[in-house]
């Protein structure tokens, strides 16, 4: 039995940084990982997605230089094998960066193996028990994997397992037309596979505006990409070497048959094996950690961070579960999760920014509303780059101009929604942004443009 002050649970991104500042407050600290540092972000999710999507990208680009006079001789290729291994480096890269600090961190000891819960203060981990007043939950999620009829008769990929792959599928069918699904759907077509994303509601990304949702069925559309929506019943089916979905929709074709299939459904937390009853720690009926708006479960001594909360699902929340732990523990300074503005992006080409309440969100609320919108046409950094797909959109309270929520779907997207995302925390108001001053030619220099055109809705 060993015992520390506290015991991490998962290496993810709200565990080492954790870590270290428990560990410079002077406490004893054990992080155990089961698998891999850096978690999701570092392994399958962000670091090489996204760079796999830059790629993606540069292929696009290069099919295009004739748009911009610039000639490139013969056609273009990828060589998904060199794509994918420039996508492990960066990401081994980043995880020995974390594993390195981690193992020269004074007065934290790195343990690797499977953690389960004994009692409320002690961990069991193979044939050691660690002990501490203090434990934190930090165990991520992975791949929901649905019943559907016929799932345990084909093979299929997950984000994590199609990371794996070293030749193009000349056919990849995506079941779930939401972030994942979208990101690996556009990113395979410009690599050159056919690509049909089968939604089993109304429209893609649900979450989004009915506009919003459009627009990126265009753009996916534009590119050859097959979309399949309201597909209510879905079946699977081997067929050869592949796969046929069978479905009802408001197509007329009630099957797709593939090479590949990725199942991209949703996620589901990694909590169903810690042992959680052994500690009494509570979870709800998706299996995610019930915590307070401190993160508190509802066990004194042990907090819940990251995906498997239910409070948040993207890297930067993890990241924020930490700094909220930290301040409260640490600091005496009381923050919440409450605080938080709801901020991500999908990383299609081009990007979509997201900040606040959606416009379908804010209309729920019964308060006056002014809109401003401004298609991607009108921006001139985007008619110079030659990338005019989308628009920004923004939501405003009509009484106070207080700023409820912004969307921008188009080039520069997920960088240029940070300059209304971080006007939101500080309070500004839509009179505030209107009265700045941008830098030309940008995109985000037409915010305030946009926000000068607000109507009433």
């Amino acid at each position: 039995m060993k015992r520390f002050d506290a015991i991490i649970l998962g290496g993810g991104q709200a565990g080492p940084p954790l870590a270290g500042r428990l560990a410079a407050a002077g406490m004893t600290v054990a992080i155990v990982e089961r698998k891999l540092f850096g978690g999701t972000c570092v392994n399958t999710g962000c670091t090489p997605t996204k760079t796999l999507v830059a790629s993606a990208r540069a292929a696009y680009i290069a099919r295009r230089a004739a748009d911009f006079g610039v000639l490139v001789p013969g056609p273009v290729g990828v060589d998904l094998a060199r794509a994918r291994a420039r996508a492990i480096a960066v990401s081994t890269d980043s995880r020995r960066g974390i594993e390195s600090w981690l193992e020269g961190m004074d007065r934290c000891s790195v343990f690797e193996g499977h953690a389960t819960f004994e009692a409320r203060d002690t961990v069991r981990v193979g044939d050691q028990l660690l002990v501490a007043p203090r434990i934190f939950i930090n165990v991520g999620g992975r791949a929901r994997i649905p019943r559907m009829p016929g799932i345990d008769r084909v093979s299929y990929l997950t984000n994590s397992s199609i990371l794996a792959l070293e030749t193009l599928p000349r056919h990849l069918v995506i079941v779930g037309g939401s972030y994942i699904g979208l990101e690996f759907g556009q990113m395979y077509r410009r690599f050159g596979s056919e690509v049909t994303v089968i939604e089993m509601g109304p429209r893609l990304i649900g979450r989004e505006d009915e506009d919003v949702s459009e627009a990126v069925q265009g753009i996916l559309e534009r590119e050859g990409i097959k979309v399949r929506l309201s597909a209510e019943c879905v079946s699977l089916a081997p067929d050869g070497s592949g796969v046929t979905a069978h479905l009802e929709c408001e197509s007329d074709d009630r099957a797709v048959t593939g090479s590949h299939l990725l199942m991209a459904v949703g996620r589901r937390p990694n909590t169903d094996d810690l042992g959680l009853e052994k500690a009494g720690v509570a979870v709800d009926a998706h299996g995610y950690v019930v915590v307070d708006d401190t993160l508190r479960t509802n066990v004194n001594g042990i907090w819940a961070l990251g995906d498997c909360n239910g409070r948040g699902a993207f890297t930067h929340t993890a990241y924020n579960d930490f700094e909220i732990v930290a301040a409260n523990l640490l600091d005496n300074d009381p923050r919440k999760v409450s605080d938080r503005i709801g901020a991500y992006a999908l990383y299609i080409d081009p990007p979509l920014g997201r900040a606040g309440l959606t416009e379908a969100a804010a209309r729920k609320t019964g308060q006056p509303l002014l809109v401003g919108k401004r298609p991607m046409t009108h921006v001139g950094r985007a008619v110079e780059k030659g990338e005019t797909q989308g628009f920004m959109k923004t939501i405003v309270d009509a009484k106070t101009k207080k700023i409820l929520g912004a969307t921008i779907l188009g080039t520069g997207g997920d960088e240029a929604i940070h300059g209304i995302l971080f006007a939101m925390y500080a309070g500004a108001t839509s009179t505030t942004i209107t009265r700045s001053v941008g830098i030309h030619p940008t995109v985000s220099e037409l915010v305030p443009t946009m926000f000068s055109e607000l109507k009433p809705i």
